[in-house]
């Protein structure tokens, strides 16, 4: 089954290439390459013209008289269909020659819709992360030895991304990492292996100790978030979210300056929802003075907040996100320079292996006319 599911996809890429491939648009690396093919094979076909015509005049002079006792059998109704493993290797030809001349398509732009979302990760980073978060089997044998929240924030945002990748969604994911100020660390990509490497740099026990901001100001986070999102001009779009991971103390919070309603506003304004997973070991909902303000001001998002204080509860987030992430996104493409040769190679490929296959395998095509 793994090899015809294969062979079914190469088919159904083949025929999208070859619907969205145009002559008059293609370019050749090797024209001249071409070229001389098919002067080699008009060559090579008059020369073969030539020498059966002559072969076919000195073995007349040896030819024998009969009676015509053949009259009486039936001539087939369509006899130039005998002629089609011929036609079949002739209409194969073109292909070839195409296919030899190496075509690619120029700088060219296309809107592709794909299963996913537009999703920011956010990863508190100040000097309240340092408290233990015990989470063996998520961060493995792998991870830094300290049991600091922070790496296991940056576990469980890996997970995420695993989880998203293996499925059949196509996100752009972007990271910000975040204390008193924040910042981006990856803009938005496709590309998750790039966020999964960007995690594990952010997740080097040396580079969190040098993290310059020990604060947790979360309006800066999530401004930067939203700044995120409009400067690639995503506002406007549908199936754009935040994933949030912090233990909720935000120093403008405490010090009473800014209330949680303020802090997500941005968020608000920008129908941007909030999944925010709230990591404190030890301290389910309610435990935490802020959560029930945090909740509400979340959920006003259109997100969804969680109390993670165990692994268990950790991981229940990372997967309720992910099932709440389905959605679809239109992505504009740049391709340059695309090879076209494929489609063409194989359609001689085809052709000829159907007129060898015809010539070989039904009696007809190879009998006298």
């Amino acid at each position: 089954m793994g090899a015809l599911t294969t062979l079914v996809n190469l088919g159904r890429d083949l025929l999208a290439e070859w619907r969205e491939t145009s002559l008059l648009e293609l370019r050749f690396w090797h024209g001249d390459t071409a070229r001389l093919t098919l002067i080699a094979l008009i060559a090579l076909t008059i020369a073969m013209v030539i020498v059966r015509s002559t072969l076919a005049r000195r073995s007349s002079r040896q030819r024998i008289g009969l009676p015509a006792i053949l009259t009486a059998l039936q001539r087939p109704s369509w006899p130039f269909i005998r002629h089609t493993p011929v036609i079949l290797m002739a209409a194969g030809l073109p292909f070839f020659v195409l296919a030899v001349a190496d075509p690619y398509s120029t700088l060219t732009q296309r809107q592709d819709l794909f299963p996913g979302r537009r999703i920011c990760i956010m990863l508190d980073a100040s000097s309240s992360m340092v408290r233990p978060f015990n989470a063996p089997s998520l961060r493995g044998a792998g991870g830094v030895s300290s049991q600091a929240t922070f790496f296991t924030t940056v576990a469980a945002a890996q997970r995420f991304v695993q989880l998203r990748t293996q499925g059949k969604y196509k996100d752009l994911m972007g990271l910000v990492e975040f204390g008193d100020q924040a910042y981006v660390v990856t803009p938005f990509t496709t590309d998750s292996d790039n966020i999964l490497l960007s995690l594990s740099l952010v997740g080097d026990f040396t580079e969190f100790i040098r993290f310059p901001d020990q604060g947790t100001i979360l309006s800066n986070a999530i401004e930067q978030g939203v700044n995120l999102f409009r400067s690639f001009d995503y506002l406007d779009a549908s199936g754009n979210l935040m994933v949030l991971f912090s233990d909720g103390e935000d120093s403008e919070v405490i010090a009473g300056s800014k209330s949680v309603a303020d802090i997500v506003r941005d968020a608000v304004d920008a129908d941007v929802p909030i999944f925010f997973v709230r990591t404190r070991f030890d301290r389910g909902f309610g435990s935490v003075v802020s959560d029930a303000q945090w909740k509400d001001a979340v959920e006003k998002t259109g997100g969804r907040f969680y109390a993670a204080s165990n692994e268990e509860t950790l991981l229940q987030a990372i997967r309720d996100i992910d099932r709440a992430s389905a959605g679809k996104i239109e992505i504009k493409q740049y391709v340059s320079q695309q090879p076209k040769y494929r489609s063409f190679a194989l359609a001689a490929a085809a052709l000829w292996s159907l007129a060898i296959g015809f010539a070989l395998t039904v009696p007809y095509f190879r009998s006298f006319p």
